[in-house]
């Protein structure tokens, strides 16, 4: 369960609180993993590829750290797009560590990079939230403010521009309301406030109902593989390529339970192309931290 002493809980009262307890990331006593011995990955059709040009240590972005595998490329995507924000994500130094909320590093052998995104110092940017937070970000770095609104839990519909507009959430009768309690204002730290109010509140059941189904075949950049529940979890494909026999691969970034900053996942079922996924799945995906059903793809 995310649990935090943030002022902002005065705000709200036991219907919102209930809430929380849905929106926890898998935890490590159910974590699912691979059994090589009983289920097989379905085969890729990849071929014999050598992933040794697949990592540039160099490389500060999502793009210029992994470059796509031997046959596949880049397709261009707009520029103010969700997918190219995505794909141009700034990556701290080669080697980099993961750190908890409270500063302690994750040394699960699960990731290839790490995000250079700060996370607060409070256990609350879990799997979904760090997805909403990604989300949230690009709007904010568009300007695109109206478009910047997630659902709570209990159905809660959180626009942030009811927040800017000084608006903060209160519980009246058996409804959730907004209430002028603030003056306007639109700094990022308004932003920040707003989005760790959400992470308090929303998690992968709510995520999981705000976006709609999709094929893997489809496959595209900004797309979630979600599980909704307590325990869920929720991963984000931040980059595809493709050959030109129509194949895909993709890559997927994941923060999980406790509060961690956001990484970029290892393929542990085929190190010839890892970090990326081959998309000639079927049935199951299986990622560091947990298997995902293929059909539990969705996208906004």
């Amino acid at each position: 369960m995310k649990q935090t002493t943030t002022p902002m809980k005065h705000y709200v009262t036991y219907l919102l609180f209930i809430s929380v307890t849905l929106n926890s990331c898998g935890q490590t006593t159910n974590r699912q993993t691979v059994d090589k011995k009983t289920e097989s990955v379905a085969e890729a059709t990849i071929g014999d590829i050598d992933n040794k040009s697949v990592i540039d240590e160099k490389g500060m972005t999502l793009q210029t750290r992994f470059n796509p595998p031997e046959g596949f490329q880049r397709k261009p995507v707009d520029e103010k797009s969700f997918a190219n924000y995505l794909r141009n994500l700034p990556l701290k130094p080669a080697g980099a560590k993961v750190k908890y909320y409270n500063g302690a590093i994750k040394y699960d052998d699960v990731y290839d990079a790490v995000v250079d995104m700060d996370i607060s110092n409070k256990d609350l940017q879990q799997c979904a939230d760090a997805i909403m937070r990604l989300r949230g970000e690009y709007f904010y770095s568009i300007k695109a403010y109206d478009k910047i609104s997630f659902t709570l839990t209990n159905g809660f519909k959180m626009d942030y521009t009811e927040w800017t507009n000084g608006n903060r959430v209160i519980v009246n009768g058996n409804k959730t309301v907004w209430r002028k309690t603030a003056e306007p204002s639109n700094t990022y730290k308004d932003f920040r406030n707003y989005m760790e109010f959400v992470f308090t509140y929303a998690g992968t059941l709510s995520l999981s109902k705000e976006l709609h189904s999709k094929n893997i075949k489809d496959i595209a950049i900004g797309d979630v593989f979600i599980l909704g529940g307590s325990p869920g979890h929720a991963v984000i494909v931040v980059d595809v390529a493709e050959n030109t026999n129509g194949e895909k691969v993709f890559l997927l970034a994941q923060s999980y339970m406790p509060a961690q900053e956001t990484q970029i996942l290892k393929n542990f079922n085929d190190d010839k192309i890892s970090p990326w996924y081959s998309a000639n799945i079927v049935g199951r995906l299986y990622t560091p931290q947990w298997t995902f059903e293929v059909g539990q793809l969705k996208t906004w």
